[in-house]
């Protein structure tokens, strides 16, 4: 499976973790985020993911900024990207069953890096239901 994450200076520690954890499973990585604290622009880094989502380059995306709601709305702007603000592995878990939502936003002021770790392998781990969701997330798209 391949994966593009990226990440402002909030979640350097978050991308590090996230990708060691993919990486340990097999997944391959493109990696668009900052590696430093030094304060840099989310949409430099949330756009990149989002076209590759978008393109079908990567099965799926991770974002990660301060509250997670900035790169979310940069990435829901692209076209087939249905990007999904979680703060537990519960919305997570959520957001593929129902949403069938191919990017996770992490807010990485307001998780753990072990939270943000589980999010991401329930969000890998959880198929989309279909059936009666199918009809609303086509409603999504304009």
């Amino acid at each position: 499976m391949k994966i593009a994450i990226g990440n402002d200076h909030a979640g350097p520690d978050y991308k590090i973790a996230i990708v060691n954890m993919l990486k340990a499973k097999g997944y391959e990585i493109t990696n668009y985020g900052t590696d430093t604290v030094d304060s840099v622009d989310y949409p430099d880094f949330g756009h990149p993911v989002a076209n590759d989502v978008s393109d079908g380059k990567v099965d799926f995306g991770i974002v990660i900024c301060g509250s997670g709601n900035g790169i979310a709305m940069t990435v829901n702007k692209h076209p087939k990207v249905r990007a999904a603000l979680c703060w537990t592995k519960e919305i997570a878990a959520l957001a593929r069953q129902h949403n069938d939502a191919n990017i996770i936003s992490i807010p990485a002021r307001f998780t753990s890096i072990p939270q943000a770790v589980e999010m991401v392998e329930t969000f890998l781990s959880t198929a989309f239901e279909g059936g009666r969701h199918q009809n609303r997330v086509d409603k999504i798209s304009c």
